[in-house]
């Protein structure tokens, strides 16, 4: 039986149980990307995945008998992220937050689902997020797992071109076949357009990036209202300094 997940600022009704378990499975990888970002109809066998058993792993992301599957990654300074299946009987939404238990407060990242908002992360965030592991802590340990959990958040017309590479080898190293996970990786990084949005910057109101997007709840710096030394301990730990 999976252990209980207990989130402070998350409705008390909510029953929440550690996910981490599914990453084992090459089927919830598939399953996570295709529900968050891509076509869920996608035939699973061409990815080396057996039908039923993506059949099973969708009905069990989406179950709201079942308590809501929460994934966690850890990353420096006490900071996580979690990835929490919100299943509702009229709704289904993958919630992404980060959170410090000091703060009494969530940083929204996104959502996908039924209300969609987003992007919630850059490039460089994403990509330091998958390698920022911290000994001990409850969650996702391995840096592919930790990539492509985060994936359905990334937004940035400065997405570098080897994204599309680390995504790919990300994929083939969870259990996809190697040839289609090249194909994969390109069609959910997507194509960088020089002049395109979002784009990230930071301005003298916080000392964490924004997004230039308006559907990103990242408009606005992350965890706003935050203690200026807590949001300064989160910029250090997003871009790796301390």
């Amino acid at each position: 039986m999976a252990l209980s997940v207990h989130i402070p600022e998350y409705p008390e009704e909510c029953e929440l149980a550690a996910g981490e378990d599914l990453a084992r499975e090459t089927a919830f990888w598939l399953a996570h990307l295709m529900l968050t970002v891509g076509d869920p109809s996608e035939d699973p066998q061409r990815y080396g995945v057996d039908a039923a058993v993506y059949e099973e792993m969708v009905d069990r992301l989406g179950d709201p008998e079942k308590p809501w599957p929460v994934l966690r990654v850890p990353f420096t300074g006490g900071h996580t992220v979690y990835v929490v299946y919100a299943n509702f009987h009229d709704m289904n939404n993958v919630d992404f937050f980060v959170r410090h238990p000091q703060w009494g407060r969530l940083g929204h990242l996104g959502q996908c689902g039924a209300d969609e908002a987003g992007p919630g992360l850059s490039w460089k965030e994403l990509a330091l997020l998958a390698e920022a592991t911290q000994d001990g802590s409850e969650g996702l340990t391995d840096s592919s797992q930790r990539l492509l959990l985060l994936l359905p958040m990334l937004g940035d017309a400065d997405t570098p071109p080897e994204a599309c590479c680390m995504v790919a080898q990300a994929l083939a190293h969870c259990g996809m076949d190697s040839d289609a996970a090249d194909e994969l990786a390109t069609a959910l990084v997507g194509e960088r357009e020089p002049d395109g949005e979002p784009r990230w910057s930071v301005t003298t109101d916080s000392p964490i990036a924004v997004c230039s997007s308006p559907s990103s709840p990242r408009h606005v710096p992350l965890a706003l209202g935050i203690a200026p030394s807590k949001a300064q301990a989160l910029a250090d730990a997003l871009y790796g300094r301390g």
